[in-house]
């Protein structure tokens, strides 16, 4: 049976139980590495320092982690935030999310990758908050509040963000969905 975030969070707060961090690190490392690739443009070395100094700011702040969010919701917080202190003042550019050459091109079919192409090309056209709205609530799953939250806006701005994204999208893929 899975141990909660919750009483594993308790253990570290309360003993300093370095097992209990190492469960949380193991169950969120892999998705917080993708996330941070993004942050990164595709670089994974420095994805994965931007991971780890994640982690070692989380161990450290975790007696003022307060529950109110999700705790993925508060990594996310803490690695956007340290992105943005790292590189403030640069455009933040985003990784093609399936720039994988490891896939056999049997297994893809021609619509779908033409379908996914397009869609990353039209993603390069919106601006950086909206392209990471559209990615935290669509791809990564957050729900509005969440992703508010990861990004230090209030709600109705998240949701402006999204709006305005898929309008923007719906109307760069107008012409690819007619070709379809």
């Amino acid at each position: 049976m899975s141990v909660s975030d919750q009483e594993l969070i308790a253990r570290v707060v309360a003993r300093k139980d370095q097992h209990a961090f190492s469960q949380l690190v193991l169950r969120y490392q892999s998705q917080l590495r993708i996330w941070a690739r993004r942050l990164c443009d595709g670089d994974t070395h420095l994805a994965d320092d931007l991971a780890q100094e994640t982690f070692i700011k989380a161990y450290a702040a975790l007696g003022a982690f307060r529950a109110e969010a999700k705790f993925s919701t508060w990594l996310y917080r803490i690695a956007f935030n340290i992105a943005a202190n790292r590189w403030r003042g640069k455009k933040v550019q985003w990784c093609e999310l399936d720039d994988n050459e490891d896939v056999e091109a049997e297994l893809c079919e021609l619509k779908q990758f033409d379908a996914k192409r397009d869609v990353e090309a039209a993603m390069q056209h919106l601006s950086a908050a909206q392209q990471l709205a559209i990615r935290l609530c669509f791809e990564d799953g957050f729900s509005h509040d969440e992703a508010a939250s990861i990004m230090g806006v209030p709600r109705g701005t998240l949701k402006t963000h999204v709006s305005r994204g898929k309008q923007k999208l719906q109307t760069l893929l107008a012409s690819w969905s007619q070709v379809a």
